[in-house]
């Protein structure tokens, strides 16, 4: 007995010891979906010692048997995992900051959004669902810190223009690149919103330096849908809408306007003209939107394939303008073998519209100041069907604008890629594609030669232009990839050629018997027909290195040079160097214990890019230049002769930009709380301008490369997750932008731009201020014994007739920032999602005002003008009537307001049919809501709408330093839209 219980203690000691030995514990680490994960921490709890999974995701490491690991991976939730003295343990981490895992698509390739190093932001599905619209624009506003979606007017057939981290330029074009499938391009009015799958923003130097010359205004990756389910998903939408000008404005009724005509000088038989038209009335109403898509989409045996159609059509709150887009789209993947796959992306669009005329006065047409300055006391058409015309002077009523013309314009257009893709190893591979952007566009114009007083005038007029663009690309690149222990590496080179051609036709005719033929042919006079070509090509060699160091060191170098055919010999290639790196501390030891950080990494970036968005009729401008001795045909000969209209400046190139970049991204709280920050400073010089040169030369003036500009801002992200539980989830996404722009040197040359009405320029550039300011007198009021408006003069006087010395900077268009707020709360199958997008410190010049409010015509005015001066010692601030003089509503600070605004951009109420009765439908899913848009406007501005931008459409000095003017602009609406989504 004795002797079995020494030898049961013997064993009971051994074992003891033994358990307190360490022991090697093996594995490995995979993903939920079963994927292994390569460079996961594994850590012994309270201890230094630790190891990195390997490339299969196995780890090995030695431990107390007691001892409990610690698993942890960028984007995953960290795991603790006790040992219990197992010598193999196969561990499974489940996702927690989904975000750092998502493949994010960078310039020729992709990347994991923990990963990058630049300043980059993504507009993902989730934010595309939440909006149903026609434009890509609409979809970018408010969504992302940085970036200013500029709207022209809010009529269908008008460009959005998108400045990424302020205006780059003066005479160049200040918009960002857009890369379609890879497929540079600048129109996106007629891309399809309802095929994109995600947006990716390159806001720095660093991100966009990959394209060199074509990156410093930003760049825009659209990335379309491809099939990612192995049974064929075929999806619906639709969606029906309804849309309102927000307001109207008040302007003299009949009896009002009879006495202000009284009151400078007019007179006629007002019998004849006793209506009382309300002509806001007669040009607005009820808009009318429509939607439909179908796509069809699977993934199996190799094969990926996207298939869509659709058609949307919008007709505007103002009568006659129209928009409408029929578009198809094909994206096909086919792995062909192991080592070969192939593909193409095209999609096909016809595009149309009916535009209508603003951002002018009624007597050049402009439809809305025409609607507020027409007298209210004609009708529509006089007795014999014609339309009538203002009792004083032959200037059209805004019907007649609007339906006295025929003016379609049609586009049709291709685009779309081929490639090839070869994988020589697991590690290397080569990739070569072909892309294509053809477009032909043709705009009809035929006024009728009765209807119209100007149609009389010149017995019809008919025109016909043509434009064809023309573009390629070839892309060849080779990728590396490897990674060896916790070193990964991705190296990218390769070279692009692009070559873009430009033609354009048009001709115009007069002198029409009749209105049956509404084309130029049928008209016996040519007033004027030219014919231009122009083309383009660049040469590229890009190259790119990522490094990475256990997800914990970060970096990243790209390098482009150019070389391009418009600009001079001597300067022909540029070279465009960017670097960025980060550091992920929350990786580090030191961090490593702290719970309440999930992720937590710096970065910063340094680049040069290029500008090279010039005019095509400027591609041959580093020669000396010849043109016609009239571009004109008149009584049917041609102007013989030509002569020097250039000077050669063979030193001739692009725009630069070195930008700076530094930037934080937070996650804390269990991933609930996101936070992004960026600071960055941009310096432009060489910018392309036209200079004086001695008349000696022959020349006035001769384009070089002056000037120096700069915007500097901060930016601010925060995403949160407020509340989360089983049926109620509510989440909050809201970036604010700070940019401040500069023009720092323009060697003595200002630029003087938009004349308002036969007035003076409204807006200035100029070296220590921003871009576009306002330019005018600063307004004093009435004297009260004269009724004449007085202005303030150099010397601090009071005077009624200033010099033009006297004019200063009165308004900045520029924002002090810019915002975004969008709150999404979900409860069990219903969703609302609450999106607020507002500016703020900006300042708008309301010219519509001086055409409402200067008394100068016969045109009606606004309800302002019945407190104007009208007796000596009246103390008014409105001046008196005077006809045929302007000095009473000059360019002043009288007509400059607050264009802050806050709006209701969204507001979408949403539900999920329940499984069971989408199924009894034979559906996988349907969804229906309602979305209410630009619902409600907390604004000062006097004016339709504060969102107002008359002159931004082009590349030029008017188009970059045009914000912020209204001049009967067609203003934003108000949108009800009723839509479903069904899939199956």
């Amino acid at each position: 007995m004795q002797k079995r219980i020494t030898l049961f203690c013997t064993f009971l000691l051994a074992s003891v010891f033994a358990y307190g030995q360490n022991i090697i514990v093996k594995g490995t680490v995979k993903d939920q979906k079963g994927e292994t994960l390569p460079g996961v921490s594994v850590r012994v709890k309270d201890s230094d010692a630790g190891v990195a999974t390997d490339v299969n995701g196995a780890f090995s490491i030695n431990t107390a048997p007691n001892s409990t690991l610690i698993f942890s991976y960028i984007g995953f939730a960290t795991k603790e995992q006790a040992v219990s003295g197992q010598t193999v343990m196969n561990i499974v981490l489940a996702e927690g900051n989904k975000a750092l895992n998502e493949v994010v698509v960078v310039g020729y390739g992709t990347q994991r959004k923990g990963d990058i190093t630049g300043a980059v932001s993504v507009i993902g599905k989730k934010d595309l669902d939440q909006r149903p619209n026609t434009q890509i624009g609409n979809l970018i506003e408010g969504k992302t810190a940085g970036v200013q979606v500029v709207s022209p007017s809010g009529s269908p057939s008008a460009t959005l223009s998108i400045k990424i981290r302020g205006t780059n330029s003066i005479n160049a074009g200040s918009s960002p690149l857009y890369v379609i499938d890879g497929v540079p391009a600048q129109d996106t009015r007629s891309l399809n919103p309802a095929d994109i799958e995600s947006i990716s923003v390159l806001k720095d130097a660093s991100s966009a330096a990959i394209y060199g010359a074509q990156g410093a205004n930003g760049v825009v990756l659209i990335t379309t849908k491809r099939g990612t389910t192995a049974k064929p998903k075929v999806e619906l939408s639709a969606y029906y809408g309804v849309a309102s000008v927000r307001k109207k404005l008040d302007v003299l009724n009949a009896d009002q306007y009879r006495q202000l005509a009284t009151d400078l000088g007019y007179s006629t038989d007002w019998t004849k003209y006793n209506a009382n038209t309300d002509w806001q009335d007669e040009i607005f109403r009820t808009g009318a939107s429509q939607n439909y898509q179908l796509a069809v989409s699977g993934k199996n045996e190799g094969t990926s394939y996207y298939i869509s159609g659709g058609f949307a059509k919008q007709l505007g709150v103002i009568e006659s303008s129209e928009m409408a887009r029929a578009n198809f789209k094909v994206n096909l993947d086919q792995k062909v073998n192991n080592w070969l796959t192939i593909g193409t992306n095209v999609a096909y669009t016809r595009y149309n519209d009916v535009s209508i005329t603003d951002d002018t006065n009624v007597n050049g047409g402009g439809v809305l100041l025409g609607a507020l300055t027409t007298p209210p006391n004609i009708g529509i058409f006089n007795a014999d069907g014609t339309y009538a015309s203002n009792p004083f002077q032959q200037w059209e009523n805004p019907l007649a604008s609007l339906y006295g013309s025929t003016r379609p314009y049609k586009n049709q257009r291709l685009l779309g890629n081929a490639y090839g893709e070869i994988k020589f190893t697991p590690d290397l591979k080569f990739r070569s594609s072909l892309g294509i952007d053809y477009i032909n566009a043709v705009s009809d114009y035929f006024l009728d030669p009765y209807l119209t007083s100007y149609g009389r005038q010149n017995n019809g007029i008919a025109r016909n232009e043509t434009n064809l663009t023309n573009y390629w690309i070839s892309d060849n690149t080779l990728t590396y990839a490897k990674k060896i222990g916790k070193n990964n590496f991705n190296i990218l080179g390769g070279f692009v050629a692009q070559k873009y051609r430009y033609e354009n036709t048009y001709i115009q005719t007069t002198g029409f018997s009749g209105n049956t033929i509404p084309t130029t042919n049928a008209g016996s006079v040519i007033g004027s027909a030219y014919n231009n070509k122009s083309e383009k090509f660049n040469n590229s060699i890009i190259g790119r290195v990522n490094y990475d160091y256990a997800g914990k060191y970060l970096f990243t170098a790209n390098f482009r040079a150019d070389a391009s055919s418009v600009f001079g010999p001597n300067t022909r290639w540029g070279y465009f160097p960017s670097f960025s790196a980060g550091w992920r501390l929350s990786e580090e030891s030191f961090l490593k214990d702290v719970t309440v950080i999930n992720d937590l990494k710096l970065r910063a970036g340094y680049g040069i890019v290029g500008n090279d968005q010039i005019s095509n009729s400027n591609y041959y401008s580093y020669l000396g230049g010849v043109s016609s001795g009239s571009n004109y045909i008149i009584g049917g000969n041609i102007q013989p002769g030509n002569y020097p209209s250039s000077i050669e400046n063979r030193n001739l190139k692009w725009e630069e930009t070195k930008q700076t970049n530094i930037g934080i991204d937070l996650t804390i709280l269990n991933n609930r709380l996101t936070f992004s920050a960026d600071a960055y400073i941009k310096d432009t010089k060489d910018l392309l301008q036209t200079y004086p040169v001695p008349r000696s030369t022959g020349f006035d003036f001769a384009l070089k490369n002056i000037g120096t500009l700069r915007n500097k801002g901060l930016e601010f992200l925060v995403s949160s997750k407020n509340i989360v539980q089983k049926d109620f989830q509510w989440n909050t996404d809201f970036n604010i932008s700070f940019n401040r722009n500069e023009v720092t040197a323009l060697y003595g040359q200002q630029y003087f731009l938009n004349t308002i009405s036969g007035r003076s320029e409204a807006s200035l550039v100029t070296e220590g201020q921003p871009m576009g300011v306002f330019y005018g007198y600063i307004y004093e009021g009435v004297d009260p014994q004269t009724g004449n408006a007085l202005y303030l003069t150099k010397s601090g006087e009071k005077s009624s007739s200033p010099s033009a010395d006297d004019r200063t900077i009165i308004g900045n268009p520029n924002p002090d920032f810019i915002y975004g707020l969008t709150n999404t709360f979900s409860y069990k199958d219903f969703s609302f999602t609450l999106f607020l997008q507002g500016s703020q410190g900006n300042d708008i010049f309301n010219a519509t005002r001086i055409e409402t409010e200067g008394m100068t015509g016969p045109q009606n005015q606004s309800t302002a003008i019945l407190s104007r001066w009208t007796t000596p010692g009246q103390v008014t601030n409105i001046p008196k009537a005077s006809v045929n003089n302007t000095d009473n509503s000059r360019i002043s600070t009288r007509f400059v307001e607050n264009g802050s605004y806050l709006r209701v951009k969204t507001a979408t109420l949403s539900y999920n049919l329940p499984k069971t009765i989408a199924s009894k439908l034979r559906l996988a899913n349907i969804r229906v809501y309602a979305t209410g848009e630009n619902l409600f406007t907390f604004t000062k501005y006097s004016g339709f709408d504060p969102e107002v931008n008359a002159f931004t459409s082009g590349n030029s000095a008017n188009t970059n330093g045009g914000f912020g003017i209204d001049y009967g602009t067609y203003p934003q609406t108000r949108n009800l839209i009723f839509g479903l989504n069904a899939s199956f």
